[in-house]
């Protein structure tokens, strides 16, 4: 038999079940009165941790230590891969499933993957039609908090990044971002299918529809459909005649956005499309692409009567006229 004392030894050396501190409003419970004081405050709305530099206010710590990033510009978690940065660990993890290609969120509707949870329940309110956030000066509602922050610097005019070499001024980073690839020629996302090479990881959306044939939106006055909704918007103009884009320099007006960005670098005279052949500029990638013809000889255009190739749609155009002229001018024998 066992010592007594040894008895009372092992009995007092046995763990005590960890205690648990349950919050009265919702019945959470926690494992520490630290955890459940901080959870209290999503009920309380209290905001005891104030940034110095702006005023916002945070109900932790750790969340004011990550906004005052965004004052001093500091990004400690770099991506080994495409050396993007960022001020939160967590933001890091979540870029690095783009790399790796990891979606294990499902939309149980239509069966798209998402890399994260808070993408696939904002995509599903595309099919339930929620939108939960809504603009406090318009009445406009959106389906992600992102997106309502995003709208109300339209009210607001705010444009606080500026492009170090055109200096371009959007309202957030991100944007901005995308702006700097123009200048840089950076194109991190590519086609598995061709190899075509994009800026925006929604342009590659957007191009993998060529190799699928998909064209979800539709024209509900023609019929016509496109590959994404920004071409359809610019259609359906042309059944309304609107052109809502218009030029404060010269009044021309037009009906996309793109073609009235475009324009404005006439005026300032902005060109940030370079050939990496001859050095010459354009404003537009278009432009650039164009011109790049010239040095590698390709004629995408050929005439179907006569089989004369052409690096411009326009002078495709202008040749078929003549087939046309010669036409009419037979007929008429």
């Amino acid at each position: 038999m066992p010592h007594p004392q040894i008895k009372q030894k092992d009995q007092k050396m046995k763990k005590k079940p960890p205690t648990e501190y349950p919050c009265k409003v919702c019945g959470s419970k926690f494992s520490g009165s630290a955890k459940l004081t901080t959870h209290l405050r999503i009920h309380t709305g209290e905001k005891p941790f104030s940034c110095d530099v702006c005023g916002k206010a945070f109900s932790q710590s750790g969340s004011l230590k990550t906004h005052v990033q965004t004052h001093t510009g500091e990004k400690p978690y770099s991506c080994q891969i495409c050396e993007s940065s960022f001020s939160q660990s967590g933001s890091l993890k979540t870029h690095m499933q783009i790399h790796i290609g990891e979606k294990t969120f499902a939309c149980k509707v239509c069966g798209k993957t998402f890399s994260q949870n808070c993408n696939l329940k904002t995509h599903e309110r595309i099919h339930t039609g929620e939108k939960a956030y809504s603009c406090k000066v318009c009445g406009k509602a959106f389906t992600s908090n992102y997106s309502l922050k995003r709208h109300l610097q339209v009210h607001t005019g705010e444009k606080r990044y500026s492009c170090d070499v055109c200096a371009f001024a959007v309202s957030d980073n991100a944007n901005l971002k995308i702006h700097m690839r123009t200048h840089t020629g950076e194109k991190p996302y590519s086609c598995k299918i061709c190899k075509s090479s994009f800026s925006q990881s929604s342009s590659l959306k957007t191009h993998m529809r060529i190799h699928t044939g998909e064209k979800p939106y539709s024209c509900k006055v023609c019929g016509y459909s496109f590959s994404d909704n920004a071409n359809l918007k610019t259609h359906v103009q042309i059944h309304t005649g609107e052109k809502p884009f218009t030029c404060k320099v010269c009044e021309t007006s037009f009906s996309s956005s793109s073609g009235f960005k475009l324009h404005m670098r006439i005026h300032r005279g902005e060109k940030p499309y370079a050939c990496e052949v001859c050095s010459s500029k354009f404003a537009g990638s278009s432009g650039l692409k164009q011109h790049m013809r010239i040095h590698t000889g390709e004629k995408p255009y050929s005439c179907t009567f006569c089989g004369t190739a052409f690096s411009q749609s326009a002078n495709l155009k202008a040749h078929m006229r003549k087939h046309t002229q010669i036409m009419s001018e037979e007929s008429r024998l």
